[in-house]
């Protein structure tokens, strides 16, 4: 008896996906409700899980195929199964470098996505010695990098026999095409989009960071205690930028045909950096969310990021976004607007400068921001104004209390 896999119904609005990965070959043993396939929308990856127990059959649509919701993609047949196979041993040449030999995962319930057995085959590490931090203790591509920084993790071999060693082969150079994943199509097509349509423009201005870090160095303790979650910088921020939409709501509405549409809310879409790239999941009502709220949903975000398990309604809507590119050290940028949103701020790197205080040259921890908006709907100094008040929130914390 046959009982067919589809494609799961995968939000509003969205109608189709890639097959990004099969996770279980034909003749596999599988559980009721196991992940067989992984899906790539738009957005967000997508498990498809077997509706019944049994025997992986055939697979009817190979990885890097674009299926529409409802389709067959496979089967499950009656029967034990055997356990997941080994996987065959594999050598990669990397550029500029000897080739590496590294024998790919031989466990059978270690399933290793594209991208991470990638960077296990060139580091030729052993991956059953990584302790994996996403679903169901999967690696992810962080754990094999921190694997890298901490030190070599041997892969499985043979000790060779003693010989004359033979001379190593010379570098070549090389070239590898790698099909662009959904997600990365879709960042592509929006944010060319957003260059087409916008009248983008983008302001700048710098701001002290002295009594925030002081704040939070004073209180991170009792705050962590307290809260269960670390106090960082995106909590000062995002409630910085909620006082500034209120007082200049044209920067947190859009266009929509020949109206404006106005918000007296403010859904505050954060960047957070995923193994497939970045997503932009929403703070709902961040207005009314105390810091400590906003930094446990940011942080929640970050850790399902992660693990692939954001889901559709996470990164649905949004009327503003927030993007932290100093965590990655950028010092300055021109982020590009988020459509239909009308504006995006920029955060980075937070550096020591000399500045001027009451006449004195004096060294501050200083950071650039920047506001890239939509000059069809928002004006420079309604920019310039919404900019400042951010600026006057961070460098007076106080303010953040008092709403001024």
């Amino acid at each position: 008896m046959s009982t067919e896999v589809v494609v799961p119904t995968l939000g509003e609005s969205i109608a189709e996906a890639t097959l990004g990965q099969w996770l279980k070959q034909p003749g596999e043993a599988v559980a009721a409700d196991e992940a067989i396939a992984s899906l790539e929308t738009d957005k967000v990856a997508v498990e498809v899980t077997a509706p019944v127990a049994g025997v992986m059959g055939a697979h009817v649509v190979t990885e890097g195929t674009t299926v529409n919701v409802g389709a067959v993609i496979g089967s499950i047949e009656t029967g034990s199964g055997a356990p997941a196979s080994p996987k065959p041993a594999a050598a990669v040449a990397v550029a500029a470098a000897p080739a590496v030999e590294a024998i790919a995962d031989e466990s059978g319930d270690l399933t290793l996505s594209p991208s991470v057995r990638r960077v296990v085959l060139e580091h030729g590490l052993d991956p059953t010695k990584i302790k994996g931090t996403g679903k169901d203790g999967r690696l992810t591509k962080d754990d094999v990098m921190a694997a890298v920084a901490a030190g070599p993790v041997s892969a499985k071999a043979e000790a060779a026999p003693t010989a004359t060693p033979a001379a190593a082969p010379a570098a070549t150079r090389g070239e590898e095409r790698v099909r662009m994943t959904r997600l990365r199509q879709t960042v592509a097509k929006r944010l060319k989009e957003a260059q087409n349509t916008a009248a983008m423009l983008t302001t700048f201005n710098d701001v002290d960071m002295t009594e925030v870090m002081a704040a939070r160095t004073k209180y991170k303790d009792l705050f962590e205690k307290k809260h269960g979650v670390r106090l960082g910088f995106m909590g000062f921020f995002t409630k910085a930028v909620c006082m500034a939409l209120k007082d200049i709501p044209s920067v947190n509405a859009s266009i929509e045909g020949e109206e404006i549409v106005y918000r007296n809310y403010a859904d505050i879409s954060v960047a957070v950096s995923a193994p497939n790239g970045l997503v932009v999941p929403v703070i709902r009502d961040a207005q009314d969310l105390s810091v400590a709220n906003i930094e446990r949903t940011i942080g929640d975000f970050g850790k399902r990021a992660k693990d692939g398990t954001l889901t559709m309604d996470d990164m649905k809507g949004g009327t503003f976004t927030i993007s932290n590119g100093g965590v990655f050290g950028s010092l300055m940028s021109t982020p590009i607007i988020n459509p239909p949103q009308s504006a995006v701020l920029g955060l980075h790197r937070i550096e020591d400068r000399p500045v001027v205080r009451d006449g004195q040259i004096v060294i501050r921890p200083m950071m650039y921001l920047a506001l890239s908006y939509d000059h069809r709907l928002i004006d420079g100094r309604e920019a310039v104004t919404f900019l400042v008040a951010v600026k006057n929130a961070i460098e007076d914390p106080t303010r953040l209390l008092i709403d001024l």
